[in-house]
């Protein structure tokens, strides 16, 4: 089998999805059907929302499916008229059985974690978060328990002190799309041959889940030690962005998103979680066992800003703290 008989139709949603799509477009594969999600109102006025795979899609001409339902017999009848032989999948829904069994070659998707590692919805989020200073990319053939399949290829990468989720997702997204096109070559050779997840846990270890980030998952702990806040603030900047409520003795509060500090440093004396040292160009916060100077922010409705852009317009009476 060639590129050109291969039938592929792809799925997804955001822009980690865009570069491989576009890999796959550029390099003359078969893409006969795009699958994205339905477009969605948003913003005060409500205005229509695509999907970054949407916007490729038209842009390049390619036939595209939005399905409310991923169940619904005509969707399903339409997506087995494409005659497809492969699909991909990423960072897309869940899809039933009847979809993902549906081509000859299988269905493997794109997963931004070195499975088994890191299962779920946010695995960049939470290596970030977690501290992890290896990440990767994994592509698997899918089944019916989420990101159980068996492993196709994977690759690594490291990640800094600095890093934050957004520069580890752009390397994942660069680099999973290559992998993708690896993957799919390999499939048309006829030369994969996948490894089941289990033969790559160690005797009593169990798959890391990295479930879903909401707003309680966001918040700021200042009595958790210094370093596991400074993992945690980048590993959720720039979004979904860790929050903290900044108030003085009067009671005033404000509503803070954290995007980045300084690395944790020693406290200068014997401070309280969430006690603040502030001057007119430095806002620093104690956690349990350092302090971390704050570099970037955003108070709730207005634009993100450095430390000491906010301070200069803050009015605020007594000591400041955090909680």
């Amino acid at each position: 089998m060639t590129k050109d008989e291969l039938k592929i139709v792809f799925f997804g949603t955001p822009d980690f999805a865009v570069e491989s799509l576009r890999r796959l477009v550029e390099g003359r594969y078969n893409i006969v059907g795009v699958v994205t999600m339905p477009d969605k109102p948003a913003g005060r006025g409500h205005h229509m929302l695509q999907s970054d795979v949407k916007k490729y899609a038209v842009e390049h001409g390619l036939k595209l499916l939005q399905p409310v339902n991923l169940k619904d017999e005509s969707f399903v009848a339409e997506l087995r008229s494409l005659d497809a032989q492969l699909f991909i999948v990423i960072a897309f829904r869940m899809l039933p059985q009847v979809v993902w069994q549906m081509p000859l070659l299988g269905t493997f998707n794109l997963h931004a974690s070195l499975l088994p590692k890191y299962r779920g919805a946010a695995p960049i989020n939470w290596a970030v978060m977690n501290g992890d200073t290896t990440t990767g990319v994994t592509t698997f053939f899918l089944k019916h328990e989420i990101d159980t399949g068996d492993i196709i290829q994977q690759r690594s990468i490291d990640i800094g002190r600095t890093d934050n989720v957004e520069t580890v997702h752009d390397r994942l997204m660069t680099l999973g799309a290559g992998m993708v096109i690896e993957t799919v070559n390999a499939i048309i050779a006829g030369t994969v041959h996948p490894i089941p997840q289990d033969q790559l846990l160690t005797a009593g270890e169990q798959p890391t889940p990295a479930p879903k980030i909401f707003k309680d998952t966001c918040r700021i702990h200042w009595s958790w030690p210094a370093e596991r806040v400074y993992n945690h603030i980048r590993g959720l900047s720039p979004y979904p962005a860790a929050w903290t409520v900044l108030s003085d003795v009067a009671g005033q509060q404000w509503n803070l998103k954290v995007f980045e500090t300084g690395e944790p440093q020693p406290l200068p004396w014997q401070m309280r979680p969430g006690e603040t040292f502030v001057n007119n160009k430095m806002l620093a916060i104690a956690a349990a066992d350092g302090m971390l100077e704050i570099k970037s922010l955003q108070p709730a409705g207005k634009k993100r800003m450095t430390a000491e852009e906010f301070l200069r317009g803050l009015r605020y009476n007594g000591e400041l703290r955090c909680n």
